[in-house]
């Protein structure tokens, strides 16, 4: 149907009366059939998880979905080991997809039911807004891409994958690269890059799965009052916040929902936990540690429900161990082929037989750059800091990562007081304590207010769960919050005041070319030219753009300038490791005299 669409685009694109129309009548069309595509896939993929981790449970229909697309991940980085994620895995995702639905067809459709059931018993309010938040959703994903990193390695690793899946050494080329997420290969799968080249809208897709979550809890808590469900629900406020990332696939976006769906099974069941909702919460962590590794710390939960209810679940934990194993063994294989570490970026595991393996001085360079630059320190005086100095510099960064900053800081100092007024339970000191931890090693690792949003969310809600308690006026919020996503979404703002950066300091505006075909995958406007350096040919964006960008270059891609700055400094260059590209890249060592 796509490619009857795009024909059609083409036959009337020099009427263009009749093309507005086309426009007016399949607003965003293209984007919504790959999610029904998506979500029909996922729904039977999760409940095929399910009865590979005999996990019996009837689950929400989100969670299902999201073990749907974990699915998907799985199966897509087997894939990539040995090819291409393109048409060929579609071919065989579909075989799978009738077979599963063949075989457990009275379990997808209840879940079906069971969705259309709960979305009915909604109060014509929250039905009213998750369309709306549906609509703005799928316009903000047909507009241009915000975040940065989606012009340095987003859409060049999710183009790798699509045509020649892991490639070994591929990070000699460009260090990023070694930083696959697993949310990038599920990106991979499902933007259907062999049928058309800018569906780059999963996190949208994510986000809309949050809300639903969300609402469906607000709606439990207007008939129980039960405190943790408005926690949850109040979710879709922080759209204002959300929104600007998920026109690219950001793996922050699945860390931020999944994060909170964790959180509520973890508190919801620990003191009556049961072995489907134990796997659940397995299933959901190792996702979003495939997804962003920097979320690891997520373990906690259910190794703390292991230890509490140890006679109970031991019988029953021998999948989620193979479960465990087999994506550390993902992970491991990923990073080793794309960079020659297994536990990439840290570098302290190596296979030094490896002729593809990046070289330390490059991978180290990477690992301490991304805390320096934060801190805007040298080595030198990063490592001669203390950590109270390393704590004060971090607070007083500029604009939003200081503001951030500071609510973080203040967060942990005011919480014990909120959780014991009015949520003395054991279950959230321990997502209290696991939050305490989190911004430590933040600090001392990687110190990014992104990666920490979910807890400032989390307990945000918690603290405002204590003081709004009547329904009109959470209702109020959350559609003060579609009127500020509305304004941002449709209208010029410039973020001068949040951020110093002048690559993103516009915000990510929906035009109305892109009612049916969204937006290109790069917002950068730039040309490419060809580069020979050996016996590697590849193409350089214009001087113009920052050092680490590619955007969507043909591949392989890569910016000139990176190329001669980590040759002049540390005098490697990258080169094929044979005449073709699928078999990858190696750094070679040469001198300045060579």
């Amino acid at each position: 149907m796509i490619k009857q669409l795009l024909k059609c685009k083409k036959q009337f694109s020099s009427t263009p009366s009749f093309f507005n129309n086309f426009d007016e009548i399949c607003c965003m069309l293209f984007i919504l059939l790959s999610w029904i595509y998506i979500l029909v896939t996922t729904v039977n993929l999760g409940i095929g998880l399910n009865r590979i981790t005999r996990n019996s449970s009837n689950d929400d229909f989100v969670v299902t979905v999201f073990k749907g697309l974990f699915l998907a991940t799985i199966l897509a980085s087997f894939w990539a080991i040995f090819g291409r994620i393109n048409w060929e895995f579609h071919l065989f995702l579909l075989i799978t997809n009738l077979l599963l639905y063949s075989k457990f067809k009275s379990d997808i459709n209840t879940v079906y039911q069971s969705f259309a059931s709960d979305f009915l018993k909604l109060s014509k309010s929250l039905q009213l807004y998750l369309a709306i938040v549906f609509f703005l959703i799928v316009a903000q994903c047909a507009s241009i891409p915000f975040i940065i990193d989606n012009e340095t390695y987003y859409i060049q690793t999710i183009k790798w994958l699509n045509e020649y899946g892991f490639v070994q050494g591929l990070a000699n080329l460009h260090i990023f690269f070694g930083q696959t997420s697993g949310w990038h290969i599920t990106q991979s799968v499902f933007n259907f890059s062999f049928i058309y080249t800018n569906f780059n809208d999963l996190s949208g897709f994510c986000l809309f799965l949050g809300n639903v979550f969300a609402i469906q809890k607000l709606n439990s808590y207007f008939s129980t009052t039960y405190k943790l469900h408005l926690i949850i629900g109040l979710l879709p406020i922080a759209n204002v916040l959300l929104f600007q990332f998920i026109s690219a696939p950001s793996p922050d976006i699945v860390v931020y929902v999944v994060s909170f769906i964790v959180l509520f099974y973890f508190i919801e069941n620990y003191n009556t936990i049961s072995i489907e909702s134990f796997k659940t919460i397995v299933v959901l962590v190792l996702f979003l540690f495939y997804c962003k590794p920097t979320s690891f710390l997520m373990f906690l939960l259910p190794l703390i429900l292991l230890i509490v209810n140890y006679k109970k679940i031991r019988p029953h934990v021998f999948s989620c161990f193979v479960l465990c194993l087999l994506i550390l063994g993902l992970f491991i294989t990923k990073n080793t082929i794309l960079t020659g570490y297994p536990l990439f970026p840290t570098t302290s595991l190596a296979f030094n037989n490896y002729d593809f393996k990046v070289p330390k001085e490059l991978a180290d360079y990477h690992f301490n750059q991304q805390r320096l630059y934060r801190f805007f320190l040298t080595k030198e005086e990063f490592h001669s800091l203390s950590f109270y100095e390393k704590c004060l510099r971090w607070i007083s960064m500029d604009k939003i990562s200081g503001w951030f900053n500071v609510l973080s800081v203040i967060m942990v100092i005011v919480l014990p007081y909120f959780i014991k007024k009015g949520f003395n339970q054991r279950a959230y000191w321990i997502v209290y304590f696991l939050m305490v931890v989190q911004l430590v090693v933040l600090i001392t690792t990687s110190p990014q207010f992104r990666f920490f949003i979910h807890f400032n969310l989390f307990f945000g809600f918690l603290i405002a769960s204590l003081i709004v308690k009547k329904k009109r006026l959470i209702q109020f919020g959350l559609y003060l919050s579609l009127i500020l996503v509305s304004i941002m979404l449709f209208f010029p703002i410039k973020y001068n005041y949040l951020t110093q950066n002048q690559l993103i300091m516009d915000n990510s505006k929906f035009s109305r070319r892109n009612t049916v075909f969204p937006h290109h995958n790069s917002k950068l406007k730039t040309t490419f030219h060809t580069v020979k350096n050996g016996n590697l040919t590849y193409f350089s964006p214009e001087n113009y753009v920052f050092f680490w960008a590619n955007g969507n270059g043909k591949l392989p891609c890569v910016n000139v300038r990176q190329i001669d700055y980590f040759g002049s400094r540390f005098h490697y260059v990258p080169q094929l490791r044979t005449s073709q590209l699928k078999d990858g890249f190696y750094s070679k060592k040469w001198l300045p005299n060579d």
